[in-house]
């Protein structure tokens, strides 16, 4: 797990518990549509965990030739 994760808003914090609106301030997830690079920790991972079902969480692989 030493990657990187692009990490895109896709559906709106409104209406949405103050605990869940906090992990997407973390993350730096602000308004939606807006994509932020993560690293690959656990933490992070707990954090896409918690709020899965308003983002989109995809790997980004390094690719040095």
């Amino acid at each position: 797990m030493s990657g990187m994760l692009k990490i895109t808003l896709v559906k709106s914090m409104i209406g949405r518990p103050e605990k869940h609106r906090r992990v997407l301030r973390g993350m730096g997830l602000t308004k939606v549509n807006r994509t932020v690079v993560l690293k690959d920790t656990p933490a992070c991972r707990g954090m896409i965990h918690a709020v899965s079902h308003l983002v989109t969480a995809e790997e980004m692989h390094n690719e040095t030739t």
